[in-house]
């Protein structure tokens, strides 16, 4: 008999696993806890359509270096940005405001009290609008429908971005992306801000995309405009962030340009 013990335990098993019910797990990743990895995103269709639209995401995910100038009261300002570990400097005549990868620091090069936004939400601002739309392609996002904009009779089709916990300094930002719906080229910006104090954090701003510039094969903004906003609606134009001398390399930047000066100080 005992030739036939394992057979028979073998079709009991199956039978059992047949049985019995399956279940469906959903995974939540916590990114508070994780180390992000911005190459793993699955992306919408109509989104993939707007990253081919500017050059293609993987054209954009091979290069490692961002650098443009932005004219300032004081002068110009220079932005560097690692485009693999976001390590950036923005070096300006009276400041500079880096970020080593783990700190944001700040080098006052004035007797006078730095006046700006807070550099620990500033030293990528301007790059996260710059980078669009490739910069939701980053891990840790989610990734919606959202009601068309229509503006000046034109109706631009929207993809709604949310963060999940832990990523970024404010992952309650929302962000609303509307696009040509002939091209895909990226129109409109929405977004909503939550680091400055004493705003409504759930209304949405807007900036106007609507003047490109082509650089290594990559649909770039030469000028972001940004619209007041009423009733999360843009209304009327301000005076466009213009953007000069732009470098995006293959090539990583120096990581010694991205440490603390001597004389710098780290921002808490």
């Amino acid at each position: 008999m005992k030739p036939l013990a394992f057979p028979l335990l073998l079709v009991l098993l199956v039978m059992s696993c047949k049985n019995e019910p399956k279940s469906e797990t959903t995974t939540v990743t916590d990114y508070s806890k994780e180390t992000l990895d911005v190459t793993t995103s699955i992306y919408p269709e109509h989104l993939t359509k707007v990253f081919d639209a500017h050059g293609g995401i993987d054209l954009w995910k091979s290069m490692k270096s961002l650098e443009y100038t932005q004219q300032k009261p004081e002068g110009k300002e220079v932005t560097l940005t690692n485009l693999l570990n976001r390590k950036a400097l923005i070096d300006a005549p009276n400041y500079s405001i880096g970020f080593d990868g783990k700190q944001v620091w700040l080098l006052n090069k004035t007797e006078q009290a730095y006046k700006g936004y807070d550099p620990k939400y500033g030293y990528n601002l301007m790059f996260y609008f710059y980078a669009m739309p490739f910069i939701l392609s980053d891990d840790g996002i989610n990734y919606s429908e959202t009601e068309p904009l229509v503006f000046e009779g034109v109706t631009y089709p929207g993809i709604k971005i949310t963060y999940q916990n832990g990523v970024g300094e404010t992952p309650e930002d929302q962000y609303l992306l509307f696009y040509n719906p002939n091209t895909y080229v990226m129109e409109w910006l929405g977004y909503t801000v939550n680091f400055v104090p004493g705003i409504d954090t759930t209304e949405f701003h807007f900036r106007r995309y609507n003047d490109w510039q082509t650089i290594n094969g990559l649909l770039v903004p030469k000028s972001i405009t940004g619209y007041g906003y009423k009733d999360d609606k843009p209304t009327t134009p301000k005076a466009p962030n213009v953007f000069t001398d732009v470098k995006i390399s293959t090539k990583a930047p120096d990581a010694s340009l991205f440490e603390k000066p001597e004389k710098g100080n780290f921002v808490k």
